[in-house]
This record gives C-alpha cells, sequence and structure tokens, in this order.
C-alpha cells in the first residue's frame, strides 16, 4: 500500500509534475517496484498507472474517480 494519496480530481492530477508522472510511468510499464518516501507522490502516481496498464495491479475506485472526472471534462469542452 502506498504512503501517497491517490490522485482523484483533475486540480489535483494538474498539481503533479509532469515530467515525474512519466517518468514514473514508464518505470510501472517495465515492471519496476513500487516506490517509496525517496520518489514524489507525482512519480508514485505515474508508477500506479503504469503498473495498472501492464496488468501488475488492479485499477482501483481512485483511477476510477478520476478517469470520471477527465472524461466528464471532455463532454463538456
Amino acid at each position: 500500500m502506498s504512503e501517497f494519496k491517490p490522485v482523484t480530481t483533475l486540480d489535483d492530477l494538474h498539481s503533479l509534475d509532469g515530467i515525474e508522472v512519466l517518468e514514473g510511468y514508464l518505470d510501472g510499464l517495465r515492471g519496476e517496484p513500487e516506490p517509496g518516501n525517496n520518489r514524489s507522490r507525482s512519480y508514485w502516481h505515474g508508477w500506479n498507472n503504469g503498473a495498472v496498464d501492464r496488468g501488475r495491479r488492479e485499477k482501483d475506485e481512485a483511477q476510477a474517480a478520476l478517469a470520471r472526472e477527465v472524461v466528464g471534462s471532455w463532454r463538456r469542452h
């Protein structure tokens, strides 16, 4: 279980460092182990999504909530 609070809103997502999210995503996709407090929340968010996309973790409710908010924002435009 992560020590980081999951990202569930667009505002929260936009507050993250995009470069660190990408670095984490690629590491999660490659199967790197879950990061600890030596990495940022941005990195962890990316890692978690990469690990889910690779099939190493199950999607959780926080990811589903964020996905609903993102899709909802597209529909409003």
